[in-house]
């Protein structure tokens, strides 16, 4: 278990106690790196029928990323163009990960992803490809091309396992479970391939032990379970043959949208009463993660218009500056409570 704080230098001179994305790819490429958000008209299997139908039930119909540009391949430069034109001023030296975001970006066959991925590298600012997808919809095809583009480009793949708790799964229609996102992402990891594991805090029906449990599985600490937050692990979890280590997690709030099935089916539901109660279970999850893993995000994002609850997630910069606030109040840092292995 870390003792001494793990403080995250950004370039401005300032600190952080997260080691968050940004701050992790401009020391990696000297410069910074930003994301642009790509719809490549994809689908789900609990969508169209294979497994399911009407999508996850916290999903919007644009598949949770409505700010994205929609593509094919032959548009994709020009909405990266588009893109890059609008942040150019903003940040005259920047780099860019294409981050294929809406919906499962490796639901097609891998000849049209092989089509559409290496059109998103031709833009010469596009440094890398960042690619969101079930941890249920990587053929051994497609298994195939990402070690391919993994060789060539800067890549990493999001899996989002959003729970370890496969009721949970069950009754927010995700049609897909704990074993096989632990299939995909041993498959992903044995290729070298860096994986980002997406979790949701505030599903229907799980206590705050149950979304620490998630944080702690998806860090491949399951000895912790249930056990106080800063127990040391026992002396039996120091196993040289633990799997390598997970590149990055995404925590955020449930956010309860008009366009989805979860207003109708859990009415008035409100994952989280106030800011103060999401920050304080953020940061008990952020204390469990080893610093290693960077931090993709730590709040959610969704259309003011469609937002229901909660009322105040909109509020992104209100919430980051209490979680660091408290964070440097309480003396705490990602992996205070992380056991070193």
């Amino acid at each position: 278990m870390s003792s001494d704080p793990i403080i995250f230098d950004r370039s401005d001179g300032q600190e952080l106690r997260i080691n968050m994305i940004g701050s992790w790819l401009k020391k990696e490429f000297g410069r910074k790196i930003v994301k642009l958000s790509i719809d490549g008209g994809f689908t789900c299997p609990n969508r169209d029928g294979t497994k399911g139908t009407g999508g996850c039930l916290f999903c919007s119909d644009s598949g949770s990323g409505d700010m994205a540009s929609r593509v094919d391949a032959s548009s994709i430069r020009t909405a990266l163009d588009d893109q890059i034109r609008l942040l150019s001023d903003k940040w005259p030296e920047a780099g860019y990960i294409a981050y294929f975001q809406n919906h499962t970006n490796t639901y097609a066959p891998a000849d049209h992803l092989r089509e559409l991925f290496y059109a998103a590298l031709e833009q010469p600012d596009v440094l890398g490809l960042a690619i969101a997808t079930r941890s249920d919809c990587i053929s051994d095809e497609v298994l195939q091309l990402l070690e391919e583009l993994n060789e060539k480009t800067f890549l990493w793949v999001e899996l989002g396992l959003q729970t370890i708790h496969d009721e949970t799964a069950q009754a927010m229609n995700l049609c897909h479970t704990r074993s096989d996102y632990d299939d995909s992402l041993m498959r992903l990891q044995s290729r070298g391939i860096r994986v980002v594991t997406h979790l949701i805090l505030g599903l229907p029906g799980e206590t705050k032990e149950m979304m620490l449990d998630s944080v702690r599985y998806a860090c491949r600490i399951p000895h912790l379970f249930t056990q106080r937050p800063c127990e040391p692990p026992p002396l039996s979890a120091q196993n040289p043959c633990e799997p390598p280590q997970l590149f990055g997690l995404k925590l955020h709030m449930l956010n309860v949208v008009r366009n989805s099935r979860l207003p109708s089916l859990y009415p008035d539901y409100v994952p989280f009463d106030s800011i103060d109660e999401y920050t304080d279970l953020l940061i008990r999850a952020i204390e469990l993660v080893p610093p290693q893993i960077t931090i993709h995000r730590i709040s959610g994002d969704a259309p003011r218009p469609a937002l229901l609850a909660p009322d105040w997630s909109w509020q992104k910069r209100t919430i980051l500056n209490e979680i660091h606030r408290k964070m440097r109040e309480r003396n705490t840092w990602q992996g205070r409570c992380a056991p070193t292995l």
